[in-house]
């Protein structure tokens, strides 16, 4: 309310300042050959005047139709009858401010139709002047308002759109694989009770994924180098559970700080392991291949799997393919599923996100 407000005095404001210019250098400009013997400098002094004193009359009735248009409750009909009514008193006011002030009182002279003939406070020629002025006027403050208000409603609609993008892409990531922590906390207590010279590594290692996904991962944006290096991790203590496991790990960066969205690329890979290597009963592998080149990523993840296919895999995706449509709507993923592997290729354009 308080955005839509300041909004709203801040647009109306340049409006008027800048109506204002306008009307006084038309008018300036049309007294030269109305008043040709008056000096530029009375003319310029007048003409400030007699359109500061117009706003008496414009700006109540600018903000009258406003008001009537704005509200609500009222019949149509209503509103054409009060509008009809403000401009009529409107154009009164105005011819009276003309005939009674502006040409007695600041051009010194009586008003005339012709320059000769004196003009009356009403007839058609004169009462229609006013109208088109004040019409325009109208048109004018009703075009930038609306245009405001088309504005404003865009930013809210788009702000809440962005929310509610947060919101869900919040809760995408909390799904992610949330038996990994179990399973490398019994896999440590394991090998705590066996006293495994690895221990301290791999507690080091869950340690910082954890603080990975605690606090970096609810950044919108992260270096690609930081997001591999979360990678690398998790594949090292995977290989503890997986002993018979190949695993084929390929990177070509150009730019590592280049931003990335976290959490993305590590799916792919937990996947891998969740639904192929985990169901795999003898030796498996997975092949992962990362080309980042002005911006363009190339991703690839090939995982063996069972012969027996299976429906796990479609619907471990499914979560990153909703997190890829809401943060890089243009990208390019292709699946190929094979009765022995299971193959995933990405491309994303990171130097043309979908900024939320």
């Amino acid at each position: 309310m308080k955005t839509n407000i300041k909004s709203k005095l801040y647009t109306h404001l340049v409006f008027w300042i800048l109506y204002y210019i306008l009307e006084a250098y038309l008018d300036f400009y049309w007294s030269r050959y109305q008043f040709p013997d008056f000096k530029w400098q009375i003319r310029l002094q007048n003409t400030l005047t007699l359109e500061l004193g117009y706003f008496f009359v414009k700006v109540p009735l600018a903000y009258a139709l406003l008001y009537v248009y704005e509200k609500t409750g009222i019949s149509k009909l209503l509103k054409y009858l009060f509008s009809i009514l403000i401009v009529i008193f409107a154009v009164l006011g105005h011819r009276f401010f003309t005939h009674y002030i502006i040409y007695p009182y600041i051009y010194g002279v009586t008003e005339t139709l012709d320059g000769k003939q004196p003009s009356g406070l009403i007839n058609g020629l004169v009462a229609f002047n006013s109208f088109m002025d004040l019409i325009f006027m109208v048109g004018l403050v009703f075009g930038v308002e609306i245009t405001r208000q088309k504005n404003l409603l865009k930013n809210q609609i788009s702000m809440l759109k962005s929310e509610k993008l947060d919101q869900e892409l919040t809760m995408l990531k909390a799904q992610i694989n949330p038996h990994f922590l179990f399973n490398t906390l019994n896999n440590i207590y394991g090998m705590a009770l066996k006293k495994a010279d690895e221990t301290p590594d791999v507690i080091l290692q869950l340690s910082k994924i954890m603080r990975y996904n605690i606090y970096e991962a609810a950044e919108r944006h992260i270096s690609i180098a930081k997001d591999i290096e979360n990678i690398k991790d998790f594949i090292e203590i995977q290989k503890i559970r997986h002993r018979r496991l190949f695993v084929n790990f390929k990177e070509d960066i150009d730019n590592p700080s280049q931003e990335i969205s976290p959490l993305i690329l590590i799916q792919f890979i937990e996947n891998a392991f969740k639904h192929g290597v985990s169901e795999s009963l003898g030796n498996s592998f997975i092949h992962i291949d990362i080309r980042l080149k002005n911006g363009i990523l190339h991703y690839s993840v090939e995982n063996s799997k069972e012969q027996i296919a299976g429906d796990s895999t479609k619907i471990g995706l499914k979560n990153i393919r909703r997190q890829l449509e809401l943060l890089y709507p243009e990208h390019i993923l292709s699946v190929e599923d094979k009765n022995d592997r299971y193959n995933v290729k990405l491309t994303i354009d990171l130097n043309d996100t979908f900024s939320i």
